[in-house]
């Protein structure tokens, strides 16, 4: 299987959720990693849309905000906060970036919620707003990596975005080589087989 266990950073990378992670926080969530290093790891999971509307929590967002223009909950830490996290299109290296947003990895950044939208606007190619993060101690999710519950794969920007979020767990395992892709059609109950 894909499983890193020795890395630098994971920031910018995707933790897939296993099929034997047990945490119902986590079943079939893919995580962007947005920080990793020895004090801990922050990611929000891209696959949890809720309810609500940007619009209703962060005025001036909603019209940003990717299809389907709902908060998503990132994770089961500070539910009461949120976080931007966005895509710019172009060279990473090729000019500044713009105010209110700081790269993370690539063309994936986190954008100040503070600043006001129309300054953002003509330069974000993507936005998610999320409800809460997903957050582990130091140490942590290097034990759960060894444990097998994630496998560590490679972000693409689409994902971000992805219009079914729904379905971005089969996806990203799909698009993997090997084995990997092949836990795509691992069912939802495995009893059942």
């Amino acid at each position: 299987m894909a499983v890193m266990t020795e890395v630098s950073s994971l920031a910018g990378r995707l933790l897939v959720a296993t099929p034997a992670l047990a945490d119902p926080n986590f079943a079939r969530a893919v995580v962007l990693v947005l920080d990793h290093d020895a004090e801990g790891t922050l990611g929000v999971v891209l696959n949890r849309p809720t309810p609500v509307g940007v619009d209703d929590i962060l005025e001036g967002w909603g019209s940003l905000a990717g299809a389907p223009g709902v908060v998503f909950e990132g994770g089961p830490v500070s539910l009461d906060s949120a976080l931007g996290v966005a895509v710019v299109p172009g060279e990473p290296g090729g000019r500044t970036s713009p105010l209110g947003w700081r790269r993370v990895h690539g063309a994936i950044g986190l954008v100040d919620l503070e600043t006001p939208p129309e300054l953002l606007a003509a330069a974000l190619g993507a936005l998610r707003i999320f409800a809460g993060y997903a957050g582990w101690g130091p140490g942590q999710l290097d034990g759960e990596l060894e444990a097998g519950a994630w496998y560590v794969v490679d972000a693409e920007p689409g994902d971000i975005s992805a219009e079914r979020p729904e379905a971005l767990w089969r996806e990203v395992l799909r698009r993997q080589r090997g084995t990997l892709a092949m836990m795509a059609t691992y069912p939802e109950d495995a009893s059942l087989n």
